[in-house]
């Protein structure tokens, strides 16, 4: 699986963005889906996960009630929605694919656990 990060960009805070990554192969839809995030001078970071229905979804507290993940199978596409964006969401935002843990229609904030990365996309808020 190859995947695809895009939508980073520069925004002011209280903005928006809506990162897309788009996954490469036949079997996306059994794949568990995570996005991660790296600021400078930090390790990466959990945001949120997606099962590979999109039936469930977990975020990092830091996030919740602002970010949204969902998935389009048919696209081979997820999406992270990011709304009400902070100076310190300011970010590198990886996405991720698990295929052990999407087999079993269950996510996972573990990084370890992530099988496929992205290359990573720019997130910048400004204050």
């Amino acid at each position: 699986v190859q995947l695809q990060a895009s939508g980073g960009g520069l925004v002011q805070a209280g903005g928006s963005l809506r990162l897309s990554c788009a996954a490469s192969g036949r079997t996306f839809s059994s794949y568990a889906m995570g996005w991660f995030r790296q600021a400078p001078g930090k390790e990466r970071e959990f945001v949120a996960a997606i099962s590979w229905s999109g039936g469930s979804t977990n975020y990092a507290e830091s996030v919740k009630g602002r970010f949204t993940m969902s998935r389009a199978n048919a696209k081979n596409t997820v999406y992270l929605q990011m709304n009400s964006l902070k100076p310190e969401d300011t970010a590198v935002y990886y996405c991720a694919a698990d295929r052990h843990i999407g087999l079993s229609g269950a996510t996972t904030s573990l990084e370890y656990e992530y099988d496929y990365w992205g290359q990573g996309t720019q997130v910048t808020v400004s204050s």
